[in-house]
């Protein structure tokens, strides 16, 4: 579990996001050094979501948060290869449709969580209503202060019902925001992803900060880390995060169902169909 530790905010903790560097690659040179590691934890994702599929006995939900270009999509996009697609779905969390916005704030995220043998990933979550909401005053603060309270007994309904709960935080500077940013612009494959929101924000990074070292903070637990992953090399969040949810999945001791039907009658019947086909040959 050395990543597992090594990137989770320990409950009761403060987080400090001006302190932690999101350049940090560990050990590795570059995506080259890195990527035996990073095709190991791969191969490792893929048979341990396997099991979980076969098992039927838990679920995983795994919450991605960060800035504009922070690497959302490009995480799902390298967690989802190594994974079979039936076993697997993805929700993205944007501006609260009519019906939405007409049911408390989790609802919309509730409706969305795994049944038991899936793997869920939520592309923003429900703590956007701890982070946006925060910034841009759409609620009083006396109603979005006590949604911490509400998301942490939320998740804590989930891990009781045997769905685990892993959240990433994706952390990379506003300088390479920019950078991101720019290779959209110059990138006519990438211009689709370009919105009038993604330069809007950019003033209120401090405040962003604020919030998400608040909801960090406040709704780390020990059945719903949260995880503040350097993001600056796009290999090294892909790699951390695969390595991270292939430790923890570990970690839950998976076991293939005993078989349904009598493994040593069917052998027999099999070998009576193989001795009867070799036959008609």
């Amino acid at each position: 579990m050395h990543y597992f530790n090594k990137f989770r905010v320990k409950p009761g903790s403060s987080v400090d996001l001006n302190s932690i560097d999101p350049n940090f690659k560990d050990k590795h040179e570059s995506h080259e050094h890195a990527l035996p590691e990073i095709q190991a934890y791969s191969q490792k994702l893929s048979e341990l979501q396997y099991l979980m599929y076969a098992e039927k006995k838990r679920s995983l939900l795994i919450c991605l948060q960060g800035r504009d270009a922070a690497g959302k999509d490009g995480t799902i996009n390298h967690v989802l290869a190594a994974m079979n697609p039936q076993g697997c779905k993805v929700s993205g969390f944007k501006v609260p449709t009519p019906e939405e916005a007409a049911h408390d704030f989790l609802w919309r995220c509730h409706k969305e969580t795994p049944q038991k043998g899936q793997v869920s990933i939520f592309n923003r979550s429900h703590y956007e209503d701890v982070l946006v909401v925060r910034v841009h005053n759409l609620v009083p603060k006396e109603i979005w202060k006590k949604r911490y309270d509400h998301i942490n007994a939320f998740e804590a309904l989930l891990h009781d019902s045997d769905t685990h709960v892993l959240k990433f935080y994706l952390h990379i500077s506003p300088e390479e925001e920019l950078s991101r940013f720019k290779e959209r612009i110059d990138d006519p494959a990438r211009h689709w992803k370009i919105s009038e929101g993604d330069y809007a924000e950019r003033p209120f990074w401090d405040e962003y900060t604020k919030a998400f070292e608040a909801a960090l903070s406040k709704c780390s637990t020990e059945h719903a880390p949260w995880f503040v992953i350097p993001a600056n090399h796009k290999w090294f969040r892909n790699l951390a995060v695969s390595r991270i949810v292939a430790e923890y999945l570990e970690s839950l001791d998976m076991q293939f169902p005993p078989p349904t039907v009598d493994i040593d009658d069917i052998r027999k019947k099999y070998h009576a169909a193989e001795k009867s086909q070799v036959g008609k040959e």
